[in-house]
């Protein structure tokens, strides 16, 4: 009886989650009237607004990894090797994006760093450029740091790093060469998640009035009808074949063995 009950919610949630795709995607196939075809698709790919929206948004996304490895790992690291103590406490501290709303934060953001105030990022493009990218970071830091401490608890930090140091290597040395090659499916991991966030994100881009992709879906979706679901099919790839290739590389986690 248990086995039944199992099987049956584990269908009601496939047809629950593959139901509305199905139907939307067979929407997306209908522009032209009695038949199916991909003309919503050409349409939107042949959009200019579309290909400059994509690239900033994949541009922003690869900035967003790069800082996020850049204070995550070596966070991570020190806190696992010297202050285990205050584990807790980030880890309160790296949930706060899951519980404030991304327009409480981008709100101070503006109040913070606009034209008037000490650090004029607003000011400029550039300015609101990095200041978007650090709320990327701040929606993405729950993930990539959750993704590269559980990396971490796989090998032995103490170990290596006095393996390390035993050999005359110095911090940065012991980071870039020891560290990282061992949690590298993990970064990649919270790099996946991180990509995945920063194209589908609308809330920050559009109060920041930055050309993202996640505006232009909002756009794109009050103006029309077809190409808002081809456009909402190519986000679910997006986001999909993110989460594929966190599975594929994840596979390796168990058994690479530890570098040293």
């Amino acid at each position: 009886m248990k086995k039944i009950w199992a099987w049956g919610a584990l269908l009601f949630g496939i047809l629950y989650f593959t139901l509305p795709l199905v139907g939307m995607t067979n929407f997306s196939l209908k522009m032209r009237r009695g038949e199916y075809s991909f003309d919503a698709y050409a349409k939107v790919f042949g959009d200019p607004r579309f290909q400059e929206t994509f690239t900033y948004s994949v541009t922003q996304a690869l900035f967003t990894i790069v800082f996020g490895v850049l204070l995550v790992v070596p966070t991570a690291y020190w806190i696992r090797l010297k202050l285990p103590g205050l584990r807790p406490y980030v880890e309160f501290v790296t949930l706060l994006p899951l519980v404030i709303p991304a327009i409480v934060i981008v709100f101070g953001y503006i109040r913070l760093y606009n034209t008037s105030s000490w650090l004029p990022l607003t000011g400029s493009a550039l300015g609101t450029n990095i200041l978007l990218m650090f709320g990327y970071a701040t929606l993405a830091l729950p993930y990539m740091y959750r993704a590269v401490d559980t990396g971490l608890r796989t090998i032995d930090v103490a170990t290596l790093t006095e393996a390390a140091q035993s050999l005359g290597a110095g911090w940065t040395t012991i980071l870039a060469r020891i560290i990282l090659p061992n949690v590298l499916v993990a970064v990649l991991s919270g790099a996946f998640l991180t990509f995945a966030i920063v194209i589908g994100e609308f809330t920050m881009a559009a109060l920041l009035n930055r050309p993202a992709f996640g505006p232009y879906m909002q756009l794109l979706g009050a103006n029309r009808a077809y190409e808002p679901a081809a456009l909402a099919v190519i986000a679910f790839g997006i986001t999909w074949g993110c989460l594929g290739l966190i599975q594929l590389v994840s596979r390796f986690q168990k058994s690479a063995p530890p570098k040293a």
